[in-house]
């Protein structure tokens, strides 16, 4: 069994302390590093190239997201979920905007904490579920017409897999199309959803029950 190897970034002592133990009850998961700076946060992901970073969004000095930006900036090639009290949909928009893979509330449920961050290890766009019909609705058309009408099978086929994790070079091998058809696709899909990047593309497919 793969232990994936988590960093915890969070300037409260005692909330990374408490998360840090959760995680230690479960035998694939595996804190190998924490901080309480997005500065030395960085510079630990750069030594122990974690699997995936539990990331706070206010933090004093560098925030969550000016974190996650340098972190994407440094190509660590870890899952990032944010961790926040805060449910404003505008943190939440921006930072999946930005390229994290989750938003998670610091309110949740230990169990759904630890399974979120199983399903993000595995590839899949998680929010807690207050929050996923907030970001729904301020991704969704405006248009009083079903937008799934306006696409194609195959773009139906290619967001499917979006909302899956898979990227445009594992989608190309499933559908039997070259890597350049799939971005073509992605492109047209997102103008007719009126979408703007992959990330939004994925929370709206999973939001409307389409992602499996």
């Amino acid at each position: 069994m793969k232990i994936a190897q988590l960093i915890l970034i969070d300037d409260h002592p005692m909330l990374r302390n408490g998360v840090a133990q959760l995680i230690s009850l479960e035998d694939n998961l595996h804190v190998v590093a924490e901080s309480s700076s997005g500065e030395q946060g960085i510079a630990l992901a750069l030594q122990h190239n974690p699997d995936l970073i539990l990331l706070d969004l206010n933090m004093k000095g560098l925030s969550g997201i000016d974190t996650l930006i340098a972190l994407k900036r440094a190509e660590v090639d870890a899952k990032v979920i944010i961790f926040s009290v805060s449910d404003n949909k505008t943190d939440v928009v921006q930072a999946l905007k930005f390229g994290a893979d989750g938003y998670l509330l610091k309110d949740s449920e230990p169990d759904e904490l630890i399974s979120k961050i199983n399903r993000a290890l595995n590839g899949e766009l998680v929010l807690s579920e207050a929050l996923a019909q907030v970001v729904a609705r301020s991704l969704q058309p405006s248009s009083s017409t079903n937008p799934i009408e306006q696409l194609t099978h195959r773009e139906f086929e290619i967001l499917r897999s979006i909302a899956g994790g898979n990227s445009n070079k594992a989608i190309a091998k499933k559908l039997g199309i070259t890597e350049g058809t799939v971005k073509v696709h992605v492109k047209n899909l997102l103008k007719k959803l009126n979408l703007k990047s992959r990330v939004e593309a994925a929370v709206w497919a999973v939001e409307q029950d389409i992602s499996h």
